[in-house]
């Protein structure tokens, strides 16, 4: 009998072909499963490719009776209670490769509108009267020279790096512990403790995940340790950055400006956020291309397929 794989939410047909043949599988033909309809439908099924903020809790998986593996549609798993699914036997897997250069790209472009202030200036421009043409007027930051810090030197926080180098930025970063020489040598970049790189880098750049150590890892505290000119961009997760503390930042002028792409309660995003010109919001678009989007389906399904082969080359996170 052919495995039966329940996937959450509606992609582009192509993304799943791998499993025609080898699986049955269940699908949405409108955008989503409500939480509802997913408990009401993996009770036969042996594997759930879970995608994005849709949560596979203790109610799904207790529901999920034949259930095997969760393939998450993603790098950040935060969406899927994972201890839960250990104690259940159940193996999670994520798709860390194909975020990585699609991430990277849109974190660099974040950065580069909030500094050349494209977004602002592109409104502005649409509303008559709103900006005013001379020498002195629409002046902006340039990348050239400055120091880009990064949190999370990782394979996402090097793909940023390289961009950085492209422009002739001068790489700092802070890990959990310092990356081999040989990748520092790559980048010209140099380790920093946390406090060192708030205090010394013109763009602050979070690229870590989401657990119970990175809540909050940008708080009023470290927002206070940054330049007064520099610039905070997070393509990680929103729960990393205290939204209150960043809004009173933006505000106080603290700091120049940010760039975010995630947000602490998605899909709310504060009308404090949206009303400042010195932020650039994207909505969690990070992976969102056409060839990230269909690679990360490839991979998701390229996970079930060698779980249910026997074949250990799957990414798991338990």
């Amino acid at each position: 009998m052919k495995p039966t794989v329940l996937i959450t939410q509606r992609v582009f047909p192509e993304t799943f072909q791998l499993l025609e043949g080898s699986f049955n599988v269940i699908s949405p033909k409108e955008k989503a499963f409500s939480k509802e309809e997913i408990i009401e439908r993996v009770a036969d099924c042996h594997a759930i490719i879970s995608i994005f903020n849709q949560k596979i809790d203790a109610d799904v998986i207790d529901a999920g009776k034949n259930l095997k593996i969760i393939s998450n549609f993603g790098v950040g798993f935060d969406n899927i209670d994972v201890a839960y699914a250990t104690k259940k036997g159940i193996v999670v897997t994520n798709t860390p490769d194909p975020v990585i250069e699609p991430t990277a790209e849109l974190a660099f472009g974040l950065m580069l509108a909030v500094a050349r202030r494209i977004s602002e200036l592109d409104r502005k421009l649409r509303q008559k009267d709103l900006v005013k043409w001379g020498v002195l007027e629409n002046m902006t930051t340039t990348l050239v020279g400055k120091t880009l810090g990064i949190i999370g030197f990782g394979r996402i926080g090097q793909a940023l790096a390289r961009r950085g180098v492209a422009s002739a930025m001068n790489i700092v970063y802070h890990n959990r512990k310092p990356v081999l020489k040989n990748i520092e040598n790559i980048y010209n970049a140099e380790y920093l403790s946390m406090d060192e790189l708030l205090r010394h880098s013109d763009f602050v750049s979070l690229n870590i995940p989401y657990t119970a150590e990175t809540f909050h890892l940008i708080d009023e505290n470290e927002l206070s340790k940054m330049k007064s000119t520099a610039f905070l961009i997070n393509t990680a997760r929103g729960s990393v950055v205290n939204e209150k503390a960043l809004v009173n930042a933006l505000r106080n002028k603290t700091i120049a400006g940010a760039a975010i792409d995630v947000y602490e309660k998605e899909p709310f995003i504060s009308e404090e956020l949206l009303s400042m010109d010195n932020i650039v919001l994207s909505p969690h678009s990070g992976t969102a291309t056409y060839e990230g989007r269909n690679a990360m389906g490839a991979f998701a399904c390229q996970n079930i397929i060698r779980f249910f082969q026997g074949d250990n080359r799957i990414t798991r996170v338990n």
